[in-house]
């Protein structure tokens, strides 16, 4: 009777009978893209962001990139625009976190004022953008509950993807997203966003992927990223230019007293 007893448990487990929910594997698959993309230091970058209106036009701006990667709480970030010359010297500061919500402040140069960006703006657009600044703060995995959707296969070659859920835990512009992750890359290639409505606001392409090697360690990161606003009709455009990762960056780079110099 025990031997029939222990040997039902091994079939059992081998048999699947007690896989994961599928929060369990939306979580392992979040946790796994996070340690992929982890020990890359920091970031140095030219930016270029393209705004396309519902008509086509296109309005372009230039900006200047650095990230700070922090062990025990997220990541810091700078952006500053160089050009055109209406939004030349504006800088954006975040400071991601684990648990908390991000601190954001926007620097004007014409008025050499430090706004703070409440965490009730976080769903307002980014200079113009289809980005919010919610978008632009990294996105810890303690913020989010998950839920793996389905297997998926990628591209012509039927590579290896999931789709799986991100519901944010609080203090969010979005009721869900639904990410189309590539295992190749560990990233995800697709997310979409819905509105405090439950109604899909807008979609993100992620493309030009490209392997780094930091310490021995291989990564990969979309250089281009396409939001499209479902509802507006409008589109923005990151592309990065001449970036290197792995860089070391000094704290006092990303502290808001420096963003007036």
């Amino acid at each position: 009777m025990k031997f029939s007893f222990i040997t039902l448990i091994v079939t059992l487990c081998f048999s699947g009978t007690y896989a994961a929910t599928a929060e369990q594997k939306g979580l392992e698959i979040a946790k796994k893209m996070e340690a992929a993309n982890n020990g890359f230091k920091g970031e140095e970058s030219q930016m270029e962001m393209v705004l396309i209106d519902a008509y086509g036009a296109q309005t372009k701006r230039v900006m200047k990139g650095l990230v700070q990667e922090v062990k025990g709480d997220g990541d810091k970030s700078i952006s500053i625009f160089e050009n055109p010359k209406d939004v030349k010297g504006t800088k954006m500061l975040t400071h991601s976190h684990k648990g908390d919500d991000d601190d954001q402040w926007l620097y004007l140069p014409t008025v050499r004022r430090v706004k703070r960006i409440s965490s009730s703006n976080k769903s307002s657009s980014f200079m113009g953008s289809e980005f919010s600044y919610e978008d632009l703060g990294s996105q810890e995995i303690e913020k989010y509950n998950y839920k793996w959707v389905k297997d998926v296969k990628i591209g012509k070659k039927g590579a290896k993807g999931w789709v799986v859920e991100r519901i944010p835990k609080s203090n969010s512009g979005y009721t869900k997203m639904t990410m189309t992750i590539a295992e190749a890359y560990m990233n995800p290639i697709r997310v979409e966003y819905y509105d405090r409505k439950k109604e899909l606001l807008k979609v993100a392409k992620f493309s030009n992927f490209k392997k780094y090697n930091i310490d021995g360690k291989k990564m990969w990161r979309s250089n281009k990223i396409e939001m499209d606003n479902v509802q507006t009709k409008k589109r923005s455009i990151f592309e990065w230019k001449d970036r290197r990762v792995g860089v070391d960056h000094s704290n006092r780079t990303f502290l808001k007293s420096s963003l007036k110099k």
